[in-house]
């Protein structure tokens, strides 16, 4: 089993496609947390929508930009991978122009403007991927992914820090934010095109060449289901319980989050260096078993009330955060190992759709569970994880590419 010791950067960058496509990345990043985190208010203060329509609007567009994976799939057996990655910005190009020309309370220009952002957010994660996989191969792929998350995720961090800073401009200052995305989108396609990266299907090995589909992976992707869950946490679960339940301040659910990125960052490389002495199957069952220990830590938080309640909480998002790492540093690394070169694009979407429809029902699911108690929220998230994990470990592997099988699945 190969294992990756060394975290050397200039290798890095090289194995995630090259320099450009890395500044394509952080460029895309930057300008996606100057408008995602206030699409919300974007519809509510500038275009003068209902908060309720508008995050049903938002919500439709997410899941109907799933549509597209198949398509995306597709694409990417035939070949193409800087292209499609580049094509996931560019839509986003569109979007934001649609948005830019929305007048005051055309709720479905709105809607149709968010569509075409969900259908960039939703395929740019397995273009990514594929691209990854066609320049990095075995536990150095591994790694590269877990780059590119950490890369995003600084960009996404200090793009709504800027945005934040610029609120008080008011509506102008959110119109003016959204321009800078869509630019900010172009010049990311434009980087990434221009890596021209494509996959020969034609030079893999006859055997690896045949028309079968690509693997099911049943129990992988229904277990993704319940484990993306936990990135929705910070954002939504942890707020609701501090602020309604625990009656603590905002402040606290702000620095849950600071710190949840900023963990992602500095900690997603190495923890997946760390991690790639064992299997990733096995890194990934192990994964459900911290978010759910976090989950049962929540519950014994906030069971000490308002006094100790917030910190007690605070303190197991950080174990939150490391089982999210765990997750999100093998999950799509073990699609790849699994897929065959000639259905990567397939397994990739399917998984992609898996998370997609995660997170699109996890906010409706957790505060539908939350005002039944701690309890009821916790003891849920922590059964299903510890089920998903079990289905994860036990799940037979097939269709493994050949050249993976040293690496370790």
């Amino acid at each position: 089993m190969a294992t990756t010791t060394k975290i050397q950067p200039r290798a890095l960058v090289r194995a995630s496609g090259g320099p450009r496509y890395a500044i394509a990345l952080a460029v895309d990043a930057l300008g996606t947390g100057l408008l995602r985190p206030f699409l919300l208010l974007y519809g509510v203060t500038v275009l003068r929508l209902s908060a309720p329509a508008t995050g049903i609007a938002m919500t439709l567009g997410v899941v109907v930009g799933l549509v597209c994976m198949p398509a995306v799939g597709r694409w990417l057996d035939r070949g193409a991978r800087s292209t499609v990655v580049a094509a996931s910005m560019l839509v986003r190009v569109l979007g934001v122009a649609l948005l830019l020309a929305t007048p005051a309370g055309h709720v479905w220009l709105f809607a149709t403007a968010v569509l075409f952002l969900g259908i960039g957010n939703q395929a740019w994660p397995a273009a990514h991927a594929a691209l990854v996989a066609t320049v990095a191969h075995g536990r150095e792929r591994d790694v590269a992914l877990a780059g590119g998350r950490a890369l995003r995720n600084a960009g996404l961090g200090v793009g709504a820090l800027l945005a934040t800073a610029c609120l008080a401009g008011g509506t102008t200052a959110l119109q003016a934010l959204a321009a800078v995305t869509g630019l900010a989108y172009l010049a990311a396609a434009a980087l990434a095109w221009s890596v021209h990266l494509h996959a020969h299907p034609a030079a893999t090995p006859a055997k690896d060449r045949t028309d079968g589909p690509a693997p099911r992976m049943r129990a992988l992707l229904a277990a993704n289901v319940v484990y993306v869950f936990c990135l929705n946490v910070p954002e939504i679960a942890l707020p609701l319980v501090l602020v309604t339940q625990l009656h603590a301040s905002p402040v606290w659910s702000a620095a849950i989050f600071v710190a949840n990125t900023a963990l992602v960052v500095t900690l997603q490389v190495p923890v997946t260096v760390l991690m790639s002495r064992f299997s990733r199957r096995t890194v990934l069952a192990l994964a459900g078993v911290v978010l759910a220990a976090s989950y049962l830590g929540f519950l014994a938080a906030t069971s000490l009330g308002h006094g100790w309640g917030a910190p007690a909480v605070a303190t197991v998002s950080v174990v939150c955060t490391i089982g999210e790492i765990i997750y999100v540093g093998s999950a799509t690394a073990l699609v790849t190992a699994l897929a065959p070169a000639h259905v990567l694009g397939r397994a990739l979407a399917r998984f992609e759709l898996s998370t997609g429809f995660g997170l699109a029902v996890s906010p409706a699911v957790i505060t539908a569970l939350a005002p039944h108690g701690s309890a009821a929220l916790w003891g849920s998230l922590a059964a299903a994880t510890l089920l998903s994990a079990s289905a994860i470990a036990t799940e037979k592997d097939q269709g493994t590419r050949l050249s993976d099988c040293a690496a370790g699945r």
